[in-house]
C-alpha cells in the first residue's frame, strides 16, 4: 500500500516520493542530498533538527563531516531565494542544527481509499454555539464581541472539554483586550488559560495555537515565543485567517512592513469580505504611509460593517496626519453619530470643531495640535474612552510638542502593557517622539527594531 508525501511552502511544492522540488510550475534543481536535508527539515517545522540527526538520517550508512551540511545548506538557501537575513524558510541555530520557520502544509496522498471516518457524538447545540461565535468573532466589530464570549461561553457549559469553544473564547477575549473594550490585562490572562486549556485538548488546535500566540504578542511582548506559537498553527492550518492577520502583524511590529502586509494578504483568499481582515490591511498601508491604500481599504471595511472601531479610527487618523482639518471633523462627528452618543455630546462636538476651524484659520496646524493637546482633559468630551487611553495622550502630546509630558504617558502606557504599544516602533502616530533619544531608550526596554528611513 503506497502513498505520496506532499509538502507546501511559500510558493514550492516538495513531492517526496517523486523527489522533485517545484517553484509554481517550474522544477527547481537541487542535488539529491540537498533533496533529503530538506525533507528532514519539512517533516519537523519549527523544531530544532540538530546536525547530529541530520547526519544519522541523511547519511545512514557512512561517516561525513558536519561541514557537508554547511555546504547543501548553502545550495538550499540559493535555491529557494533565502539568502537574506532573517532567514524566510531555514533558520540557523549557532552550533546546533536547523530549524524550518516557514508555514508548511504536509498531504499524504494513500494510492488507496482513506479509512472510514467515525463521527464524534456531542450535542448540535455545541456546534452551533461556535458557529455563532466564530461568525460573530468574525467580523471584528467591537459590538459583536460580547455575543461571540456569550456564545463561546455558552458552548464550553455544554462540554467544557471542546477545545474549539476554549479557543474560540480565548480569541474573544483576546479581540476584546486588543480594541480595550474590556479591561485588557484581565481578557488576555483569561485568554491565555483558555488557550493552554484548549491545547491540553488537543494540541492540534490550530485557534488555541493562533489565541496563545496573539496573547504572547500583545499581552507579553514575547516576539520569540509569539513566533513559534503562530507557526505552529499555520503549519497546521497555513491559510488560516487569523493566523496569517496576527502573524503579519508580529512581522510588522518588529520592522518587516512588506512582510507583514503580504501575509495579510494571503488571508484574502479565504476571507475577502471580513471586515477585521480588510482592516488589518488598511492598518498595514498605515504603518507604510501609504495614506491613500489606508483609507480605501478602511472604507471597504466599513461599507461591510459602519460601526467597525479600527477602521473608523484609521480614517480619522489619516486626516488627522494629513492635516485635513474637515475630513477629520467629519470622520468624528460621523462616529459619535453611529455609536448614538447624547444628543448633548453631539452638541459639545460641534461646539469644538467650530473652535478647531477658528485655531486652525489663527495659529494654523501647530496650533490646532496644542488645542488638541488640551482637549484631552475636556470634560466635553467624557464620553471619548480612547482619549483616556495613556498611548492616545503620548502621541497628542508629542504632536504639540510637549514631549515631556508625552514621555510621561508613554511610560504608563508601557508599564500597563497597552496591545497598542507593539506598533510603537512603525506606527505613524507616534513620528513627532522618534527624534527625541528617549524613544530609543523606550523600543529598547520592549526589544522593538527602529524604523529605518
Amino acid at each position: 500500500m503506497g502513498h505520496r508525501e506532499i509538502f507546501y511552502f511559500g510558493g514550492f511544492t516538495l513531492d517526496v516520493d517523486e523527489r522533485r522540488l517545484q517553484r509554481g510550475a517550474e522544477p527547481a534543481r537541487v542535488a539529491p542530498k540537498a533533496f533529503d536535508v530538506l525533507v528532514e527539515l519539512l517533516r519537523h517545522p519549527g523544531r530544532l533538527v540538530s546536525k547530529a540527526e541530520l547526519l544519522a538520517r541523511v547519511w545512514p550508512d557512512s561517516f561525513v563531516e558536519e561541514g557537508i551540511l554547511t555546504v547543501h545548506m548553502s545550495a538550499l538557501r540559493r535555491t529557494l531565494g533565502d539568502e537574506t537575513r532573517p532567514s524566510t524558510y531555514i533558520e540557523t541555530v549557532a552550533r546546533s542544527g536547523y530549524r524550518f520557520v516557514a508555514p508548511v502544509r504536509r498531504v499524504d496522498d494513500p494510492d488507496d481509499d482513506a479509512p472510514a471516518l467515525n463521527p464524534v457524538m456531542r450535542p448540535v447545540e455545541l456546534y452551533e454555539r461556535v458557529g455563532r461565535g466564530r461568525s460573530h468573532l468574525q467580523t471584528g466589530s467591537y459590538l459583536e464581541l460580547p455575543s461571540a464570549v456569550a456564545s463561546f461561553r455558552a458552548a464550553l457549559e455544554i462540554d467544557g472539554t471542546y477545545a474549539p469553544a476554549a479557543a474560540g473564547l480565548a480569541r474573544a477575549r483576546c479581540a476584546q483586550a486588543e480594541l480595550h473594550t474590556v479591561p485588557h490585562l484581565e481578557a488576555f490572562d483569561e485568554a491565555k488559560a483558555l488557550a493552554i486549556r484548549a491545547l491540553a485538548i488537543d494540541v492540534a488546535c490550530v485557534d488555541a495555537h493562533v489565541a496563545l500566540g496573539s496573547v504572547l504578542f500583545l499581552r507579553e511582548w514575547d516576539w520569540p515565543a509569539a513566533e513559534r506559537s503562530l507557526r505552529r498553527g499555520l503549519a497546521l492550518d497555513p491559510a488560516h485567517t487569523e493566523g496569517l492577520v496576527q502573524y503579519g502583524a508580529l512581522m510588522e511590529a518588529l520592522g518587516r512592513l512588506d512582510q507583514g502586509l503580504q501575509f495579510k494578504q494571503q488571508a484574502l483568499a479565504r476571507n475577502s469580505q471580513s471586515p477585521r481582515l480588510l482592516v488589518q490591511i488598511a492598518r498595514s498601508y498605515w504603518h507604510q504611509r501609504k495614506y491613500d491604500e489606508a483609507l480605501v481599504w478602511a472604507q471597504r471595511a466599513l461599507d461591510l460593517e459602519p460601526k467597525h472601531l479600527l477602521a473608523v479610527g484609521l480614517l480619522r487618523g489619516v486626516h488627522w496626519k494629513r492635516g485635513d482639518l474637515e475630513g477629520f471633523v467629519r470622520e468624528n462627528l460621523r462616529r459619535a453619530t453611529l455609536f448614538g452618543v447624547p444628543d448633548a455630546a453631539l452638541i459639545h462636538l460641534n461646539q469644538i470643531a467650530n473652535e478647531m476651524r477658528s485655531v486652525y484659520a489663527s495659529a494654523g496646524l501647530c496650533g490646532l495640535r496644542g488645542y488638541m493637546a488640551n482637549m484631552a482633559g475636556d470634560p466635553r468630551l467624557e464620553f471619548d474612552a480612547t482619549l483616556k487611553l495613556t498611548s492616545r495622550r503620548a502621541a497628542l502630546y508629542g504632536d504639540a510638542g510637549r514631549l515631556d509630558e508625552a514621555f510621561v504617558y508613554l511610560d504608563q502606557a508601557i508599564a500597563s502593557r497597552d496591545p497598542a504599544l507593539v506598533y510603537l516602533g512603525v506606527a505613524p502616530q507616534f513620528d513627532s517622539l522618534r527624534g527625541d533619544p528617549r524613544f530609543s531608550e523606550r523600543l529598547e526596554q520592549m526589544s522593538l527594531p527602529r524604523r529605518g528611513g
